[in-house]
């Protein structure tokens, strides 16, 4: 299996909103957005390519409208990629590099925004500096529960927020955001990635939740009128995964792990990462892409620039990207043992996205 690399440059998520403001080249946007005098960027987290093609049948709203994959980030995670998606920056930019990163004060879990002894994690513009959506104040739906945590405020602050509590009222509130004289709104679904981790891929709940998701993606349809654009994508894809493999042939030579299970970022003692690089590829190489720091940043795994002296502090020595369905467990976070899928590493399936869009049909209209 070869490895996907991160367009960059070119079609992926980091360039999405730049191109949907005007402030980028947009000509690999589907047609349709041309000339919309409003769009919509839906992001349906953990809805990969794979997925649009094997349940087209699940799928019949999304797997229909124009467009087709592009490529998410490095790592393949939402702590990553949707600062990305926001900011039109890659990882190694924006500062956000996994889903546990290590800083000077510890490991920080990016989405709780805590440091792993518990204490609340620093401010998140010293962590994430760039600004999202290009520097303006949008409209941006998204769950109720996720306002006003260090995360959201790492990669959308100066946002206007409007929170749900039940996916239902995602159509109603951009349908009213856009007939109110919005440009644009962005909007965010995690339904699709909820499922898959819990359940997985190969249970009857995942193709279930697509479903409920293809009618939430036909509803905003409906609800905008025709001049405007729905754009949907996704920060990132699945595995369904297999089994959790120990890191005790290396356990000596590991001073802190970070990353997540597709992901794994090994930190080294000092003096210790080469041997830490030459231990892990003996042990894991058959089954992993396993990468040096320097590998990381000189191949733009990324970004295309090298990050500053902090960022790259908060990259591992070491690198564990799974190649096969399978996850590198962190004896410090439990808690993702449990987890049926997974992501973050650079296959197909997790690194390819889709980018497809359509026009409004303006059939269903809101009160105000």
């Amino acid at each position: 299996m070869d490895m996907v690399r991160p367009d960059y440059e070119g079609a992926s998520v980091a360039g999405l909103v730049p191109a949907l403001l005007g402030s980028a080249d947009a000509s690999w946007l589907p047609a349709c957005v041309e000339g919309a005098s409003a769009v919509v960027l839906l992001v349906l987290d953990g809805l990969g390519w794979d997925a649009v093609r094997e349940h087209a049948a699940d799928l019949p709203v999304i797997a229909g409208l124009e467009g087709g994959p592009i490529t998410t980030v490095a790592p393949s995670t939402t702590s990553a990629a949707l600062p990305s998606i926001t900011t039109g920056a890659p990882p190694a930019e924006h500062g956000l590099v996994g889903y546990r990163m290590r800083l000077a004060k510890g490991i920080l879990d990016v989405l709780k925004w805590e440091l792993e002894d518990g204490r609340k994690g620093p401010q998140p513009s010293t962590v994430a500096p760039v600004e999202a959506f290009c520097g303006r104040s949008v409209p941006v739906v998204t769950r109720e529960d996720f306002l006003g945590g260090g995360f959201t405020d790492a990669f959308m602050r100066g946002s206007r927020f409007y929170g749900w509590r039940m996916p239902s009222s995602i159509a109603v509130t951009v349908g009213r955001l856009v007939r109110a004289g919005e440009r644009f709104v962005f909007a965010y679904y995690n339904g699709v990635d909820f499922v898959a981790h819990k359940y997985g891929l190969r249970d009857q709940f995942f193709p279930s939740e697509l479903a409920c998701t293809d009618h939430l993606v036909g509803a905003l349809i409906e609800a905008l009128p025709a001049e405007a654009a729905l754009v949907v994508t996704s920060d990132h894809g699945q595995v369904h995964l297999g089994e959790q493999l120990p890191l005790d042939p290396v356990a000596s030579l590991v001073e802190a792990c970070a990353g997540e299970a597709r992901f794994r970022s090994l930190h080294a003692p000092p003096g210790a990462a080469r041997d830490l690089l030459e231990a892990s590829r003996e042990a894991f190489g058959d089954r992993a892409w396993v990468l040096s720091r320097e590998q990381l940043v000189d191949e733009g795994w990324l970004g295309p620039k090298a990050p500053g002296t902090e960022v790259l502090g908060r990259l591992g020595d070491v690198t564990l990207a799974a190649r096969d369905p399978i996850g590198f467990a962190d004896p410090a976070h439990q808690g993702e043992w449990t987890m049926r899928s997974g992501h973050g590493s650079l296959t197909p399936a997790e690194m390819l996205v889709p980018l497809v869009a359509a026009r409004g049909s303006g059939q269903r209209r809101f009160p105000t």
